[in-house]
């Protein structure tokens, strides 16, 4: 299945541009070398792994968390056989693949729950490196991006809010308001995805910057923060599914009357909207594609596990309806990876804005398809499917917690009946169009 998913040729016209999922040479040699790394190194180890965090993280204190020294060792060996920042498309600070080779890579690292961070590209850091390549300035790739790029420090993406509907994120209520030569952040945040990590300094705050002189998207910006500055209070960690995912953490954080230079601002007032359109775009990507990889290796611990059991005569995997549920499986797997290739390949071609509709297409059907062969992969395996013995119970709390995160499905789907309707000549509520403005 591997092979066919990395050496697969798929070709169609498309209007006038033909479509090509092959690999590279170069690709192919990136995703063979990181699934051997990850079969020969990381998965030997895993359990150990996690086992150790589970000492000091078992609780909601993320001071006491600690990083077993053994991933600073697979990072060492990883970064000494260019498996490292993959994710980067620039040749010269990451591997400089396109977005379509790295979503190959990024379905080997979904197998495990621990190789995003051996290879320096787990979320969000990577979404916020790719921030700070595409929009930070020289001071703040030199002082920022640089330390994330060695694997030195980690960081933070606050963005969610507790009281508003963060799925409108004009909803916003944080605020970065301009005081002379200062920035002043206020406001809560939750669901700030690494906060709790002992490396993590510095964070990404988007906030409202108030302008009356422009439009509701153009007044959102994004602002680089140290966390050790004055105000902001780390308030808890939020458990999701009873879990608090350490050494890494999900965090409530309040800013009170925290003061940043104005050289904090990453493209200046007002930019914070666009940014994070062009931020989400790539990552959705690689979060589509762990949501696979994931995928594939619940169906195979499910088969696995069904062919050595027996029961009523017969193997676990051949009762029932199993048969027709791998078959169901095998096909919603190769149809999401399909689709989600589709959307890199329109995205390194068209661009982001342009491939809008199959990035959300694919965020709504990636993290369901996970979910759903994962909720089989647990049935198979009885009640060791929800313990800890197996990655099936954390492959079930990232698959529903995706379905929220970057957007839940529903605002998803809406973005694509919007794409739709616009197609169709009507706006985006799906009322006609005047006819001046229906396209042609």
């Amino acid at each position: 299945m591997h092979a066919f998913a990395c050496q697969m040729s798929f070709r169609i016209m498309l209007l006038d541009s033909r479509m090509d999922f092959e690999l590279s040479l170069r690709g192919r040699d990136f995703v063979a070398r990181t699934r051997a790394f990850i079969a020969e190194e990381i998965e030997p180890v895993e359990d150990a792994y996690w086992t150790e965090v589970a000492r000091t993280g078992s609780t909601g204190d993320w001071r006491r968390w600690r990083v077993p020294p053994l991933l600073d060792e697979l990072k060492a060996k990883a970064r000494a056989q260019g498996l490292w920042n993959m994710f980067l498309p620039d040749a010269k600070l990451g591997a400089g693949l396109t977005v379509a080779e790295y979503a190959h890579v990024a379905e080997q690292t979904g197998r495990s729950l621990l190789a995003p961070h051996v290879f320096n590209c787990n979320a969000p850091d990577t979404g916020n490196m790719e921030v700070l390549w595409r929009y930070g300035s020289d001071e703040q790739k030199a002082r920022w991006l640089a330390p994330l790029l060695d694997g030195a420090v980690r960081s933070v993406f606050c963005m969610t809010e507790p009281d508003v509907a963060s799925s409108d994120a004009t909803n916003m209520r944080a605020t970065a308001v301009v005081d002379g030569d200062a920035i002043v952040l206020n406001g809560r945040k939750w669901w700030s995805s690494g906060i709790g990590d002992p490396l993590a300094r510095v964070a990404i705050f988007m906030a409202l910057t108030p302008d009356p002189s422009k439009g509701r998207r153009e007044q959102h910006s994004m602002v680089l923060v140290p966390l050790d500055t004055p105000g902001i209070t780390i308030e808890r960690m939020l458990p999701v599914m009873n879990g608090f995912d350490a050494p890494h953490g999900h965090g409530e954080v309040s800013f009170a009357n925290v003061r940043v230079p104005l050289s904090a601002f990453i493209g200046g007032p007002g930019m914070g909207y666009a940014i994070a359109q062009g931020r989400l775009g790539p990552g959705r990507i690689h979060h589509c594609m762990r949501c696979i990889g994931a995928a594939e290796k619940a169906l195979e611990l499910a088969i696995d596990r069904g062919a050595s059991r027996t029961a009523f005569g017969d193997s676990l995997i051949r009762l029932g309806g199993n048969p027709e549920r791998v078959a169901e499986a095998r096909i919603a797997i190769d149809q999401a990876r399909l689709l989600t290739l589709y959307a890199a390949w329109k995205m390194d071609k068209l661009g982001a804005e342009r491939a809008m509709a199959e990035i959300s297409a694919i965020k709504v059907v990636a993290p369901n398809v996970l979910q759903q062969v994962v909720d089989f992969a647990i049935q198979v395996h009885g009640g060791a499917g929800v313990s800890a013995d197996t990655p099936l119970a954390s492959f079930f709390a990232q698959a529903r917690s995706l379905r929220l995160a970057d957007g839940p499905d529903e605002v998803h789907k809406r973005v694509i009946a919007g794409i739709e309707f616009l197609r169709r000549g009507l706006t985006k509520s799906g009322k006609p169009q005047p006819a001046a403005a229906a396209p042609r």
